[in-house]
């Protein structure tokens, strides 16, 4: 649905993003994640038509942003970072003159507001000002912006910023829930949010693509897919027997005895390289033993995240302060 080729943008001298290719599939959700100045919000601008680019080739549901550009904006809802909203009109009349502006015909616009504020949560505040919403109610009203055109392809631009923890799980609930509709590129800096979420995740530093795939690939691809010891209890016959034993397999750094329960003797593994739960579990079959627990902890999108950036420390590429500002809304 989202096909982008080799696209570069600079600002004067500054390089903002540089030969960046990516896709994103029908029916997918994918995190758009990078550091503040990394470009996340030129990319998002240019697929959804706000901002030209200097190379490359953006495609749209097949159309070319920018030899198509209407044609390919008629598939996308865009929520850009700060929402641009009318605080003296009513929603739903807001929510109907942006219906209008975007070719939706009279006749039908009255059921696509109706639709756009049932699945956004908005239609018992249809008739409130704008301006006396909570920031929350605010950035649904964006939303159903975005929505109510039905777009193919939804494009989020840290929908959930500036929201207290309710609010963020509110936002975050619906946007899954619209994942089952739409295809959409959420970017955000609530990296928890992101990877409850999303399918993939994309990672971009200093203008380029650095890593592309789902939490788990990207956790194999650092060696983080722990990020910590291992817990084992077991009922074992001789505890001094099976801390050597499972030392001395593959990928295990070390074994030792935690304490012992009732008979079930627990013990921290910590490991040398990669997962070693899968090779725990057969040597445990193989001994006989009864197992009660195997647990990890897998490493956070945030550990995944900031392991990536500090790899990727490459000087004179940044999206700096210099951005357009105002203009009319996409």
């Amino acid at each position: 649905m989202i096909s982008v080729q080799g696209l570069s943008k600079s600002y004067g001298p500054t390089a903002a993003i540089r030969e960046i290719s990516f896709t994103v599939n029908k029916g997918e959700l994918v995190g758009f994640l990078g550091p503040n100045g990394a470009g996340k919000s030129t990319t998002m601008k240019i697929l959804s038509g706000y901002l030209p680019a200097d190379a490359g080739e953006v495609r749209i549901a097949g159309f070319d942003i920018f030899t198509q550009s209407i044609k390919a904006r008629s598939r996308i809802g865009y929520l850009p970072e700060n929402v641009p909203l009318y605080p003296e009109m009513r929603v739903g009349e807001y929510l109907g003159y942006r219906a209008a502006l975007k070719g939706v015909r009279a006749r039908r616009l009255p059921e696509k507001v109706d639709d756009a504020l049932q699945l956004c949560g908005l239609t018992h505040v249809r008739r409130q000002l704008i301006g006396t919403l909570s920031k929350g109610y605010r950035q649904r009203v964006g939303l159903a912006d975005a929505l109510v055109i039905e777009p193919d392809i939804l494009i989020l631009d840290e929908p959930t910023i500036g929201l207290d923890p309710e609010q963020i799980r509110e936002v975050r609930t619906l946007i899954k829930g619209l994942a089952t509709r739409h295809t959409i590129l959420l970017s955000s800096h609530i990296l928890s949010e992101v990877e409850m979420t999303c399918s993939r995740v994309l990672i971009l530093n200093r203008g380029r693509i650095i890593a592309n795939g789902t939490p788990s690939e990207l956790r194999e691809r650092t060696g983080l897919s722990l990020a910590g010891p291992v817990r084992l209890e077991a009922m074992v016959p001789d505890p001094t027997e099976a801390v050597n034993a499972l030392g001395a397999l593959p990928g295990i750094g070390s074994a030792h005895v935690l304490g012992t329960t009732g008979g079930w003797v627990s013990f921290e593994i910590i490991p040398s390289a990669g997962d070693p739960r899968g090779s725990l579990f057969e040597e445990a079959v193989r001994r006989g033993w009864k197992l009660r627990e195997l647990s990890a902890r897998e490493s956070s999108l945030e550990e995944i995240f900031t392991s990536f950036i500090s790899r990727n420390r490459e000087p004179g590429i940044a999206d700096t302060a210099i951005q357009p500002t105002g203009g009319a809304m996409p």
